[in-house]
């Protein structure tokens, strides 16, 4: 155990911890009240929903007994008004449904959180994360945003393979393992589209490392043999939801660099789980290719699905990322340093990401269609 963690560490909030096994609030708090994030201590729970109008609700008896078993000692709010104000400086990790969190944040800042880590994509417009990032900047509160990829091993590895080959071109795959008649849900659940959900952790990567960005851009081609529009139903709304089920595209930069996303909802599911891959093409020739999970990731990857049977599988596949980054930040703070961490995406790359996806959305939905 670090020295910073006996001394503390960074006090840490998660606000929308949402429903055990199924959200990503849930398996930040699970890290680490595991004790795996060394320099963080979680200290308190704000859960609008299961503790406010969803109470008595399945799912919030589940939250309860999760609690009750693994959280003993952490503090409960239904709100943010209801939580006393920070002392010092701690850590709000926001991650709440993507169109809830910009009232959040606001809130997040307004309560005096010194540090504030959003999830992915921190809202559903461009002109909405602005905001906050004003709002941000006014008050001298620093904002992480989730991007785990960009830490990620399988990452650096390619684009340090890349960086020897000047004419080589990379393709970044994402897939996730949702069955086709579960859709409906996932279109609901992710409304912002799969541009600004799934494959916006490979347009953090474009707009990081490879200078992606709407300016830069010389030509965007989409891959339509992969490529499908589709339309379902949501089960809650009942409205007709269209959005990509999976997408690829290449990008030409002014200045030459090529760089290609393919993203599929359902690619997973034939392989027993959601994984990702980095291919480094020059020549015709692939020069480098890795994927996570590897064959000792796979093995992990499957004994903690098998230790917590019923857990979103990309949570476990992401689990090493989803450490450093929060032990990067929370360390970073604890230790009293300003600015951000190497590596970890601020508000204003956020933005730029946010950009990116609703620039190509249309130019590849006008394609398909």
């Amino acid at each position: 155990m670090s020295e910073l963690c006996r001394a503390g560490g960074c006090d840490v909030a998660i606000i929308g911890c949402g429903v055990p096994k199924r959200s990503m609030g849930w398996y930040h708090a699970k890290q680490i009240l595991e004790g795996r994030v060394p320099s963080a201590r979680l200290t308190d729970i704000v859960e609008p929903w299961l503790l406010g109008k969803g109470q008595g609700t399945e799912d919030s008896q589940l939250f309860s007994r999760w609690v009750e078993q693994s959280a003993p000692g952490v503090a409960l709010f239904p709100s943010l008004k209801e939580m006393p104000k920070p002392t010092g400086k701690k850590l709000a990790f926001i991650t709440s449904r993507t169109a809830d969190m910009p009232q959040l944040f606001s809130e997040a800042v307004e309560h005096g959180f010194s540090h504030i880590c959003l999830e992915k994509p921190g809202a559903t417009h461009v002109k909405l994360l602005e905001g906050m990032a004003l709002q941000a900047e006014r008050a001298g509160v620093e904002v992480m945003v989730g991007y785990n990829k960009n830490v990620s091993k399988y990452v650096t590895i390619a684009r340090d393979c890349a960086a020897k080959l000047p004419g080589a071109s990379t393709t970044f795959v994402h897939n996730n393992d949702f069955r086709p008649e579960d859709l409906g849900e996932c279109f609901e659940r992710n409304s912002e589209g799969l541009l600004k959900n799934m494959a916006v952790h490979e347009l953090a990567l474009l707009v990081t490392y490879y200078d992606v960005k709407v300016d830069t851009i010389a030509e965007v081609i989409p891959d339509l043999d992969f490529s499908r529009l589709e339309s379902h139903v949501g089960p809650s709304s009942g409205q007709v939801i269209e959005d990509f089920s999976r997408v690829g595209f290449t990008i030409v930069t002014k200045v030459g660099k090529r760089v290609s996303v393919k993203a599929d909802r359902c690619g997973g599911l034939d392989f027993g789980g959601s994984f990702s891959e980095a291919h480094v093409v020059e020549g015709g020739a692939t020069m480098f290719s890795a994927r996570i999970p590897d064959q000792e990731g796979e093995l992990v990857m499957r004994q903690m699905m098998a230790a917590e049977p019923g857990t979103a599988s990309y949570f476990h596949l992401q689990d090493p990322d989803y450490i450093t980054l929060k032990e990067r930040f929370a360390n970073h703070i604890a230790a009293g340093k300003v600015g951000l961490p190497e590596g970890v995406a601020n508000i204003n790359i956020a933005i730029e990401v946010l950009k990116l996806a609703e620039h190509l959305t249309p130019i590849l939905k006008d394609a398909m269609r």
